[in-house]
């Protein structure tokens, strides 16, 4: 039974022969191909990080290094290329987490978050106001011994 975010049977006899790990190739014969497949379909249809990956589809640290290695050499966009499935036209696998400060998340400013800034005069209004001397005494600020 097909399972869904799966490679269908026919998608599957379209790539399976591209694929590395063949018998004859040099290397080792990769049984699990097929796995590996619809692990990355997975991940591309969820938008899951990779370690939430389910068991059934492998060790996710074993497939992320294994899909790394495809995507450097080209063979995923081989495969997207021979598939043309509109879902893989664009992409993006990533499984960064960036947390932002509550500031910066909309939550309300109630002033007492780092966020907050006292206000300065502005520059024009101290530009307009009245120009201020002070007189300085050079003798009190040599030191006396």
């Amino acid at each position: 039974m097909l399972r869904r975010h799966e490679i269908s049977e026919s998608d599957w006899d379209r790539i399976k022969d591209l694929l590395p790990g063949q018998p004859g190739q040099h290397g080792g014969v990769a049984d699990d191909n097929r796995r590996f497949i619809n692990a990355v379909l997975w991940i591309a249809r969820t938008g899951a990080p990779w370690r939430d990956l389910p068991e059934r589809l492998g060790n996710w640290n074993s497939q992320w290094r294994r899909f790394d290695r495809w995507a450097s050499k080209g063979r995923l966009a081989m495969i997207a290329e021979v598939l043309r499935d509109p879902d893989l036209d664009v992409m993006i696998l990533d499984s960064t987490v960036i947390r932002a400060h509550p500031c910066a998340a909309g939550s309300k400013k109630n002033g007492t978050g780092p966020a907050v800034k006292t206000s300065r005069p502005s520059v024009a209004v101290a530009a307009a106001s009245e120009p201020r001397f002070m007189g300085v005494s050079t003798a009190s600020a040599i030191p006396s011994s």
